[in-house]
């Protein structure tokens, strides 16, 4: 059903206490990320295998977020806002004492750790999930709402995004000008590596010309009133306050943590308008991508309703409605961005076949698209249907996106030897090296304690434990058994973890 415009309050009854009070219970898995991360830096720490355990609730979080269960409810117009304003308060103070406490743990853990990959799949996730947060502050209204959106913000290093999203992205997404819109056929990599400068760019040229000159020298006295400056100050002031109060791991944790939100930001960006360009002034929901992902609608305030969120920016994450017209996501946030960020010509199969479908971007008939761009999406088109036929004549993914591929270019010598290796003479060789490396920085940043040789010996064992329960996993999951493949997972780890424990003890 298409969204019509919210009724007034005097034509709607008010919702009942219960009513209200169970909305915002589903609201509450907004605390997944944080909560989880909290619980990380609390109690670090770890011993590497209790390090491990921690991707299980991901693990949870993903097969919700990719299971078909939607939620397609628009949203009550008599819903009161101020539960909903704390919450976002909450969430707000949950990410600087995680970004602290972060740094804190590091006084006592090592870089060379699963801790420190922890980060990525952790912390980084929960900073990611900060800037949901951020953006909704900074979408506000009130100065000391902007302000605190702007402080988390820079606890990942992007304060920049602040003038960046609102006077540039708002205004020119789905147009050549936005560095954010992502162009069609653009693979994540190559649109993170021009967005992030482009974006800086485009929100210093704001800035300047906010203060009166576009082309205003860095030594103009106006530049004291920077805001970009100011951002930037404020956030490396935290990295490198961090370094002093908690010595170089914990600034690198800082680093680490914000480099990861960064990704994720740029990731949700790339797909939330792939492909899209506008065609109207006045922007439509047709110029974002949604999703009807339940979790990602109450794990992630509101974002899934992206175009309500476009073509009314000022409304609240609770009051964001559900409008047929958007072309939708292969699954919800969590699950699209690892398909953007480790399958990406998956998703290019799915969101291509998604835009001629609706006949958006380049499909779209009534579009001024020029004649090579239109070839070069019917061949995309044909591409995704060969992956789409594979898929449903029993091929696995892998398989399909095989069959699907156009030709691939030729390899260099480091690549042919490469590939001229059997399989577990590519892992072992890939394992030696992970290990030295490890072992290497582990000895140099320790400065005393076991030797390279115990050193080496215990990262080897321990890599080879992961890599035959990954290995395991998969086979089970094929085999058609997911939930069971990642139990006995999480089962292996813990079991021997412990046992290496004990045997080191």
């Amino acid at each position: 059903m298409t969204a019509s415009a919210a009724s007034s309050p005097s034509e709607v009854p008010a919702l009942s206490t219960r009513e209200t009070g169970w909305i915002f219970l589903r609201h509450l898995t907004s605390f997944v990320f944080p909560g989880l991360s909290l619980a990380f830096v609390w109690t670090g720490p770890h011993a590497w295998w209790v390090a491990s355990l921690f991707m299980a609730p991901m693990v949870v979080v993903f097969a919700l977020d990719t299971r078909p269960h939607h939620e397609q409810r628009q949203p009550a117009a008599t819903l009161p806002a101020w539960p909903f304003d704390l919450l976002v308060y909450v969430l707000a103070g949950l990410q600087l004492v995680v970004v602290f406490e972060l740094c804190r743990m590091y006084q006592h853990q090592a870089i060379f750790s699963v801790d420190t990959v922890m980060i990525f799949l952790v912390v980084g996730s929960s900073s990611g999930f900060s800037i949901i947060t951020a953006h909704e502050l900074i979408h506000r209204k009130t100065k000391w709402e902007q302000a605190l959106g702007r402080l988390l913000l820079c606890t990942v290093l992007y304060e920049h995004f602040y003038t960046e999203h609102l006077r540039g992205h708002h205004v020119r997404v789905g147009t050549p000008d936005d560095p954010a819109t992502a162009k069609f056929g653009e693979k994540y990599e190559a649109f993170f590596r021009r967005t992030v400068p482009a974006q800086f760019r485009s929100a210093w040229r704001l800035e300047a010309q906010r203060l009166g000159d576009p082309d205003m020298s860095l030594f103009d006295r106006r530049m004291l009133h920077n805001r970009i400056l100011h951002g930037s100050a404020l956030g490396w002031a935290m990295a490198f306050g961090a370094w002093a109060a908690f010595s170089f791991a914990g600034f690198f944790a800082f680093v680490l943590q914000a480099f990861t939100a960064i990704r994720l930001l740029e990731a949700v960006n790339y797909f939330e308008h792939w492909g899209l360009r506008r065609r109207n002034a006045r922007i439509r929901p047709v110029d974002s991508w949604d999703t009807h992902s339940w979790f990602t609608y109450y794990g992630l305030t509101g974002l899934s309703r992206h175009a309500d969120h476009h073509a009314w920016p000022s409304r609240p994450f609770q009051q964001l409605r559900v409008w047929d017209e958007a072309p939708i996501l292969p699954a919800g946030y969590v699950g699209t961005t690892d398909m953007v960020m480790g399958r990406g010509d998956r998703f290019l199969h799915h969101a291509t076949l998604e835009l001629a479908r609706r006949k958006l971007g380049p499909f779209d008939p009534e579009a001024d698209v020029d004649p090579a761009q239109r070839a070069e999406a019917e061949a995309a088109l044909g591409r995704a249907g060969t992956f789409e036929a594979g898929l449903q004549s029993g091929m696995t993914p892998l398989q399909a996106d095989k069959a699907a591929a156009p030709e691939a270019r030729p390899a260099g010598p480091v690549a042919r030897a490469w590939r001229a290796l059997p399989i577990p003479g590519r892992v072992a060789l890939a394992l030696l090296g992970v290990a030295s490396v490890v072992t290497l920085g582990g000895w140099l940043e320790a400065g005393s304690g076991p030797g390279l040789g115990g050193r080496f010996a215990l990262n080897a064992w321990i890599l080879a434990v992961f890599t035959g329960v990954i290995v395991l996993r998969a086979r089970i999951e094929q085999a058609g058994s997911p939930a069971l493949s990642w139990a006995i997972f999480f089962a292996l780890i813990a079991g021997l973890g412990s046992l290496t424990g004990a045997v080191l003890a």
